[in-house]
């Protein structure tokens, strides 16, 4: 250790003032001291735990810049909504925008939620598709609209006051379980998981364990840990569905439909006397 030590605090005592400013503000002066400048993470657990924290939030809100991207781009390449449940990207969208305006009003560190505003624009334009490639542009554009005035409302303190925005965000907890609901619901019913992306299901089970650590860390608030632990169990039953349906066809229901069809078809053209018959060789003029 001490070897390490001598090597590395030529390099942590000139940082530039920008690198050390970032530092600062993410560990606190006792924190920067003992983890940067000493370079004695043993010496005190607690500082120790704190930089952990901060490394996840910073690593989660990097990866939730591209999280929903995968999933987008499976909804753009095959022009199919199939198998996305637009209910369960309503409630978590709602349950999203709900926690920013709470951990934004509330002051908390933005390590610890900032995700929380990516996701929640990747999710609305994600829920947009899905109306869109479902015919239903009009409701495409009535929910972009409804998010934008309910986010006004949200951030405003003069429509909606702090005990208002307490019971909204102890709501939000339950908005982010039912939004997991529906898609566990749809992936049972047609035996598949459709379009959903993989990519997304699992980064999104070890972003939520992740946050459970974060929280318990940063930020002293039941309302947001209660929210994380089962979003969490919820995730890791998505993630489960994503390992057990992997090698089924995306939907029993699809690939069923496009059987029955042709032998629904086929006896109505034989019943009308439609049916095209080949005429017989004693029919056939003879030359």
């Amino acid at each position: 250790m001490d070897a390490l030590r001598s090597a590395l605090q030529p390099i942590t005592h000139n940082l530039p003032t920008p690198i050390r400013n970032l530092g600062l503000s993410l560990l606190g002066p006792h924190c920067y001291q003992t983890l940067l400048h000493d370079i004695d993470p043993l010496s005190d657990p607690a500082c120790l735990k704190l930089a952990i924290s901060k490394g996840l939030g910073i690593g989660i809100i990097g990866a939730s810049s591209i999280v929903k991207i995968p999933q987008l781009l499976k909804l753009l390449n095959s022009q199919s909504s199939e198998g996305i449940s637009f209910l369960s990207y309503a409630l978590e969208t709602s349950a999203y925008l709900i926690g920013l305006a709470y951990n934004v009003r509330q002051g908390f560190p933005f390590s610890t939620y900032g995700e929380t505003a990516l996701i929640a624009v990747q999710n609305i334009v994600i829920a947009a598709l899905v109306l869109q490639f479902a015919g239903r542009t009009a409701g495409a554009a009535a929910w972009v609209a409804g998010l934008a005035a309910a986010g006004y409302a949200l951030f405003d303190g003069r429509t909606v006051d702090a005990p208002t925005l307490s019971w909204l965000q102890a709501g939000a907890g339950v908005l982010g379980v039912a939004s997991k609901a529906p898609q566990i619901w749809a992936n049972w019913r047609q035996g598949g998981t459709g379009q959903l992306s993989a990519f997304a299901v699992f980064n999104y089970l070890a972003g939520s364990l992740s946050r459970i650590f974060t929280t318990l860390q940063e930020v002293d608030d039941p309302l947001i840990l209660y929210g994380f632990v089962a979003g969490f169990l919820l995730n890791a039953v998505l993630a489960a569905q994503m390992i057990y349906y992997w090698n089924s066809p995306k939907s029993r229901t699809t690939s069923s439909t496009k059987l029955e069809e042709p032998m629904r078809e086929r006896p109505m053209a034989a019943a009308s006397g439609t049916a095209h018959k080949p005429k017989s060789p004693s029919t056939r003029r003879r030359g």
